[in-house]
């Protein structure tokens, strides 16, 4: 029973990786009909059902008290799938979609190498057990759909504006600026209230911008981060 219960968090992560796949495939689909969605939508599906196995692994081994070595090397290669090379592949190809010099848009590729340093330091920093430093990878995949919700309704800013975005985004994930963490070890109201602040600026983000309304409740979430450091440091 014990092992099988092991394979319980590694089997929501495999799926965590296995949606990453399908997003990366939709990517380079992007107006292509799949049934009720096209590429796009199916891709950011994708990477959102992700984000929910990358939540639901972490809870089920503490859940379960089942962590291992392979575990945490499994989540980060998964995380690097799902949330690096996926959304850099979103944007490679809506920039080349949009772009008609074409090679301005390989800089999204940039992302998978700033993702990766960023999950390796994550593996080997035992001050991030309680916060984060620098942009979680997840964010950086959710930042990227909002961006994609941005263009299809406003228009393509071009690609000078893409690189900064870029630029910032790469410089984010390997920042050491401090973030606080947004998993959940349990539901208290009082413990997890700026999480919930952010899960519910999200929805109202969402609600009145659609998908682009993501993109905000990154700026949202980096900017909460910094007040709340700084005002711990005034302490």
């Amino acid at each position: 029973m014990s092992d099988f219960k092991g394979l319980i968090p590694n089997t929501i992560t495999s799926l965590n990786l296995l949606s990453g796949c399908v997003a990366i495939f939709m990517a380079f689909n992007l107006t292509a009909q799949y049934g009720p969605l096209d590429g796009a939508q199916w891709c950011m599906t994708a990477i959102g059902m992700a984000a929910v196995f990358d939540f639901l692994d972490g809870a089920s081994a503490r859940a379960l008290k089942r962590f291992s070595p392979i575990g945490g090397d499994l989540d980060s290669l998964a995380d690097l799938v799902s949330f690096g090379v996926a959304p850099a592949m979103l944007m490679l190809n809506t920039m080349l979609e949009y772009d008609s010099l074409g090679w301005p848009a390989f800089a999204a590729l940039l992302l998978v190498p700033f993702g990766a340093l960023r999950l390796a330091i994550f593996n080997n920093d035992t001050e991030q057990a309680t916060y984060f430093r620098g942009l979680p990878i997840p964010a950086n995949a959710i930042f990227w759909i909002g961006m994609y919700g941005w263009i299809s309704q406003y228009g393509y800013p071009g690609w000078p504006v893409m690189w900064i975005l870029i630029a910032l985004l790469c410089k984010g994930m390997v920042g050491r600026f401090k973030m606080f963490s947004l998993k959940f070890k349990n539901f208290g109201f009082h413990e997890n209230f700026i999480r919930y602040a952010i899960i519910a600026a999200t929805v109202l983000f969402v609600v009145l911008y659609g998908i682009a309304g993501l993109a905000w409740s990154i700026l949202l979430y980096f900017l909460l981060s910094m007040l709340r450091q700084r005002r711990i440091g005034a302490e």
